[in-house]
């Protein structure tokens, strides 16, 4: 216990442990019931993770916002919003951190970053573009068509790049380019799994950090090619 205590950042297996309970017990009495655990257990190291984060990931891009504070941050709220939803689980049973570029003026996703997704048995350290917005989805596949030798060794670097994608070319590109199916993309992403074990081990702040530099080579081609600096 003393261990944790002085790395507040660490992770616990009761940080994993309360998430599989509340997948269980999705409902407003039981999270009552144990909102000390959430706070101590989950809510306590995630904003310590985050700002134990910030002067780390400052070395790959002094443009990376990490920002601890619950509301707001980049921490996603552990309250969904069911309003539109057919889902009516109050609770989120995953924890989402968004390290943001700091020229993000509207929605966050639009800009390159770092996402980390933590759920039992499911989580992700993401780079990427999440929705790129119109005028920089047209320059990113600009840069893309224009600069293939460039794109070819971003892929070479990084886990296979995903997105939603359109079911036919976009207007103005050849559908033969070397490149379509990346072209057709209106979001960038790659990502890498980490093991429950390793989220909860006292190396994983270093392993992070790793994981976002050799993920890195796609936010550095996607900022370039919307012409924001990184």
């Amino acid at each position: 216990m003393a261990s944790d205590r002085s790395a507040p950042e660490r992770f616990t297996p009761e940080f994993f442990r309360f998430l599989r309970e509340l997948a269980k017990h999705n409902e407003r009495n039981w999270f009552q019931a144990n909102k000390g655990r959430f706070d101590e257990s989950v809510q306590a190291p995630t904003r310590a993770f985050v700002e134990a984060m910030g002067p780390k990931l400052q070395k790959i891009s002094r443009h990376l916002v990490a920002d601890p504070r619950p509301v707001g941050g980049s921490i996603m709220r552990i309250y969904r919003d069911v309003r539109f939803s057919k889902d009516k689980s109050p609770y989120r049973t995953s924890i989402g951190i968004h390290f943001w570029h700091d020229g993000v003026t509207a929605d966050e996703e639009h800009l390159p970053g770092f996402f980390l997704h933590l759920a039992p048995g499911d989580s992700w350290v993401y780079a990427g573009v999440w929705q790129a917005a119109p005028p920089h989805l047209a320059k990113i596949r600009t840069a893309i068509a224009e600069r293939p030798g460039a794109w070819k060794k971003v892929r070479a670097q990084v886990p296979e790049i995903e997105g939603e994608s359109l079911k036919r070319p976009p207007p103005g590109f050849d559908p033969d380019h070397p490149y379509i199916a990346d072209l057709k993309r209106k979001g960038f992403t790659t990502g890498q799994t980490v093991a429950d074990s390793v989220v909860t081990g006292p190396r994983f702040p270093e392993k992070f950090v790793a994981i976002c530099r050799s993920l890195d080579p796609l936010n550095r081609f996607l900022a370039g090619a919307v012409g924001v600096p990184y």
